[in-house]
């Protein structure tokens, strides 16, 4: 295996699916760029001419995109921004804030990182969108799956303050689960 001696920036990703370790090698004097995401090489340029530009690909399960920005700082020292969706990462994170919940648990000696997508309610688990079923209850909703031979529910109850709006809480076995901050 080749030595990354060329690696200029390497970001860490939160998506729904799980936690993508994006890595970007720049040869300034050969024009080279690579980028790997989780290890695994998706763009290869060798003898580019321009050395500043974008770069374009897409992170996880949901193809979501992503681009890396280079610029020229001054002289030959260069800035390297990376892009989810069209955001800053630092957006980006700050959206995902808003838009998702995320629980990480161990379970019988497994590990699980629970993600919810409160826009569309979908729960992923350890990077597989799970199978769920909604019902209604006296003060708000349950959103039902299992974990293994767990039983779990995101429950969504009304704060009462338009601010805060909803409140998810994740129940695994009659235990409530705290919220993990990635």
């Amino acid at each position: 295996i080749e030595k990354m001696t060329d690696l200029v920036a390497v970001w860490e990703v939160a998506l729904s699916d799980g936690v993508h370790k994006i890595e970007f090698e720049h040869g300034t004097t050969s024009g080279k760029r690579v980028v790997y995401v989780d290890g695994k090489e998706e763009i290869r340029k060798e003898w580019m001419f321009k050395l500043v530009g974008r770069e374009t690909f897409t992170v996880g399960a949901s193809k979501t995109k992503a681009a890396i920005n280079i610029d020229a700082v001054s002289g030959f020292a260069y800035e390297y921004t990376l892009e989810i969706n069209g955001k800053s990462l630092k957006k980006h994170m700050e959206n995902r804030l808003k838009t998702t919940n995320t629980w990480i648990l161990t379970l019988g000696g497994t590990d699980y990182r629970v993600v919810l997508e409160k826009d569309t309610m979908d729960v992923w688990c350890n990077g597989q969108k799970l199978e769920t079923a909604g019902e209604f209850v006296e003060d708000g909703t349950e959103t039902h799956f299992s974990l293994g031979d767990h039983s779990c529910y995101i429950k969504a109850v009304s704060s009462g303050k338009r601010k805060e709006g909803i409140i998810h809480t994740l129940i695994v076995d009659d235990r409530e689960i705290p919220e993990a901050v990635e």
